[in-house]
């Protein structure tokens, strides 16, 4: 069942997805409708879950689910993932796509990049240690405090100089 942000407990948890590209106000609306409908659906073994989702700085899609009555299945979990990937086809923005870093530039602007092309991006100083990168280690709901992190305390660590 869906419930609004702000009320979901701060126990629930999320799962982060980083567009390719910023939403546009046609795209928020479209996915504000079919995401409040797919967490009214949303379920494990039958079971509806406390359930809601956020858009971040145009760009990053949160989902939350409460397992304090009963967590999340891996089927449930497919679902939503499932509901993402139609709402992909039909904005035409990779959501789901995990081979991604997200960073943000001192002026805000934020860019998603291919993990795999990171190194490169750090050594021609495009990203630099104080550059703030989506944390992948957010799993719930009070983690979103630290959802962006400086790229020197993230997994790129070990691509900077000591």
């Amino acid at each position: 069942m869906y419930v609004e942000f702000s009320e979901i407990s701060e126990d629930s948890r999320v799962w982060v997805y980083q567009a390719a590209r910023q939403f546009t106000e046609e795209e928020k609306e479209l996915i504000a409708t079919k995401l409040s409908a797919f967490c009214d659906g949303w379920n494990t073994h039958g079971n509806l879950m406390p359930t809601s989702f956020q858009i971040f700085d145009n760009q990053i899609l949160v989902l939350a689910v409460d397992e304090s009555g009963l967590g999340a299945s891996g089927c449930s979990i497919d679902s939503s993932v499932r509901a993402l990937r139609e709402l992909e086809r039909e904005i035409e923005n990779n959501i789901t796509d995990q081979g991604k870093v997200t960073f943000k530039s001192n002026t805000g602007e934020i860019t998603v990049a291919s993990a795999l092309g990171i190194k490169s991006k750090i050594t021609s100083g495009e990203i630099g240690s104080q550059t703030l990168v989506i944390n992948p280690q957010v799993q719930n709901k009070k983690d979103l405090e630290s959802m962006w992190i400086s790229a020197g305390k993230s997994w790129m660590n070990r691509y900077f100089p000591n």
